[in-house]
Parts: C-alpha cells; sequence; structure tokens
C-alpha cells in the first residue's frame, strides 16, 4: 500500500534553492522505488521572506509547516540582510520557526567517512572511526531567557543583557531524548556543563545525574564546556553521544563537524514531542558561491535521509539514500570543497545526477 507524507520545503538562501532541488530528486527516486508518495509544498523563510513580505518567517509559513509531516530547510542568511535590525535578520525566522513548532532537541552527527578521512585537518589516528552524536537543547538557555535586550544604565552608557535560564522540565526533557539516543548507539552519554561558575549549570548536572538512574545501560560522565572543547579536539574518539544546552551545542556541534574536514557533508534534526521535525545541513548558505553549480548537496540529502529515519519512520529508504551517498564517494566523485588529488570534480547538478544513477543501481 502506498505511504503518504505531506514534506515543506523551505529552500531559503543562498545555494539553498540549488542543494533542495538536489535532496527533492533524490526523494523522489526512493519514494518510487519503495512506493512512498511525497507531496511536497515550498515556502519562504529567512533572507527569501524577508524580500518577499519583509519578515523573515511569515506566519502562512509556519502554519504550512505545522500541517505537515515533516519540514525539510536548505539554509538561511547572507550579507544581504546583515544590517537589518535583529528581530528581521534571517536567523531570527529560524528561531521562529523552532519555537514555534516547540523543537527542543537538535541531533547533529559528526562521522568520519572512509572515503574522507584525509580532508580533515587532524591526523588520521585521531579521527579514523570518529562518531559522535551532539543531542543539543534548543529552545531554551541564553539565546531565549529572559530579561533580554540593550538598556541605557544612569549614566547613558549602554548595558547589554542576555539570561541564561532552565527548568527542570526543560533539562529533564533533554535528557530523556539524550539517554535514549545513547541507548541507541555506544551507550555513553557525556553530558556538558559549566557547573563550576554558573548555577543554571549546576542544576543541568543535578538532573542529568538523576536521570541516569532510569537508563541503567548508559554510561553517564560530565565535563566542563572547556575541557570537552579541548577533548574534542585532542581525543574525539572517547565521545559517543554528547548532551548539552543552547550556547554550547551550537559551538561544540560546529567542532564536531569540523573533525570531519567538511562541514557541507553533515546533516542535522531538530524535534519536538510530536511532528513535524525540521531537517537542515549543518552548513550555511554560502551567498559567494551561490548560483554557480559548486554547491555540495550531500548534506541536503543526508538531511533528507534523517527526516525518512527520525522523522518518517522510513528507515529502508534512509539507508538507500546513505548507501548511495557512499556509493558516489566510493567512485571517487567530489564537489569542490571536498576535492582531493586523483578525484572527479563534479557540481551540484551532476552530484545529484550522480546519487540518482547509484539508487537506480540498487
Amino acid at each position: 500500500m502506498t505511504q503518504h507524507h505531506r514534506i515543506t520545503l523551505l529552500p531559503g538562501d543562498g545555494i539553498g534553492p540549488e542543494i533542495m532541488a538536489v535532496a527533492v530528486e533524490v526523494l523522489k527516486v526512493v519514494g518510487q522505488q519503495l512506493d512512498i508518495e511525497f507531496e511536497f509544498q515550498e515556502a519562504l523563510i529567512g533572507g527569501a521572506a524577508i524580500d518577499a513580505t519583509g519578515e523573515p518567517l511569515p506566519a502562512q509559513t509556519l502554519e504550512m509547516c505545522r500541517n505537515s509531516d515533516a519540514v525539510l530547510l536548505a539554509a538561511i542568511g547572507g550579507y544581504k540582510w546583515d544590517s537589518l535590525p535583529r528581530n528581521l535578520r534571517p536567523e531570527t525566522g529560524l528561531l521562529g520557526l523552532r519555537a514555534g513548532l516547540k523543537l527542543f532537541a537538535n541531533l547533529r552527527p559528526a562521522i568520519i567517512l572512509p572515503q574522507l578521512i584525509d580532508a580533515s585537518s587532524l591526523k588520521r589516528d585521531v579521527v579514523e572511526g570518529v562518531d559522535i552524536m551532539v543531542v543539543r537543547e534548543l529552545t531554551g538557555g541564553l539565546y531565549f531567557g529572559e530579561p533580554r535586550g540593550i538598556f541605557a544604565t544612569e549614566t547613558g552608557e549602554k548595558r547589554a543583557v542576555n539570561t541564561m535560564a532552565y527548568s527542570e522540565a526543560e533539562i529533564d526533557r533533554i535528557g530523556k531524548v539524550a539517554f535514549e539516543t545513547a541507548q541507541k548507539r555506544g551507550g555513553k552519554l557525556c553530558s556538558v556543563d559549566k557547573s563550576n561558575v554558573l548555577e543554571v549549570s549546576q542544576l543541568w548536572r543535578d538532573r542529568m545525574t538523576q536521570l541516569a538512574s532510569n537508563y541503567p545501560d548508559v554510561e553517564l560522565s560530565h565535563l566542563y564546556v572547556d575541557n570537552a572543547a579541548m577533548q574534542l579536539v585532542r581525543s574525539p574518539k572517547q565521545f559517543d553521544t554528547i548532551v548539552t544546552g543552547n550556547l554550547f551545542g551550537d559551538i561544540l556541534s560546529d567542532a564536531a563537524a569540523m573533525l570531519t574536514g567538511s562541514i557541507g557533508m553533515l546533516p542535522s534534526a531538530s524535534l519536538g514531542e510530536s511532528k513535524p521535525g525540521v531537517f537542515e545541513p549543518v552548513h550555511g548558505s554560502a551567498p559567494d558561491i551561490a548560483g554557480q553549480d559548486k554547491a555540495n548537496p550531500l548534506a541536503q540529502v543526508l538531511s533528507a535521509a534523517m527526516m525518512l529515519r527520525y522523522g518518517l519512520n522510513q528507515k529502508t529508504a534512509a539507508d538507500r539514500i546513505e548507501q548511495a551517498v557512499l556509493q558516489v564517494l566510493d567512485q571517487g566523485k567530489r564537489t569542490g570543497d571536498i576535492m582531493s588529488a586523483g578525484m572527479t570534480q563534479l557540481g551540484c547538478r551532476a552530484m545529484g545526477e550522480a546519487l540518482i544513477d547509484a539508487l537506480q543501481s540498487t
């Protein structure tokens, strides 16, 4: 029986429309192979939405996302909109989307693919075999805490304020996701905080420690964020699953991403307590190469695979797409950002065609 899924596409800005087009074609092919029918609907977000409507997240976009089974996002932002007031910048639209869909958990894998191991800036023996999942709390902490703003003092000097805040309930729900993720992986969870100086981190550590009693098959450890950053570079293979707050997770997940040698290869998933989730590449909009057919679509395609696996319960389809990516890399095909000697360089569209050929050969 045909399975039907309504997908909202948010191509966004820069290279977004190019890489999204590749992901959609890949989804169509795997859908035909496995009798999965995708209903695609497209909406505006970020700079494209600002240009068309004056706001980074139109109400129509949020409503369309809410009424879908999953949201596939490409990339937002660019130099063009950097001078706008903060509430009108493209990034504000992304924060609004996460809050509007109540997406509190961000899953970002950092996996060293054997075909690209020499692309890493670290030595082979340091990164070979690295497979890390960073679980980042997404809707609390410093990015959402109140009060916040820039205020005038009695002397007329400006003073900026941001508030890092977490409740027990917010910590517990991200902890549950992290422990359950660790159960499906290597059974090790490292909780990252700054509890030696921050009260909010002390509560975080206390709650994670209490939650651990519900997961006897998971080994829980704790690290201060500065030490965690150092350890990610010094000895990344010690990590399996990492859980941390919004700010620390934003930084550490980017650091973990660069272990792989190219941020252009990494997908992510943002999940809530119910559908839909948002699935997007880790990389940005790369406006400097937009429209030049130079973009690497693989992170977008792998984000579509994460959508199938975590958002739509379509494991077989996800496996097929991930295997197609590995097959293309095995064939020595590369985009410019992951190019190395002896490989064949392809543009964005040609990489998409190679992926479809790989899917159709299985």
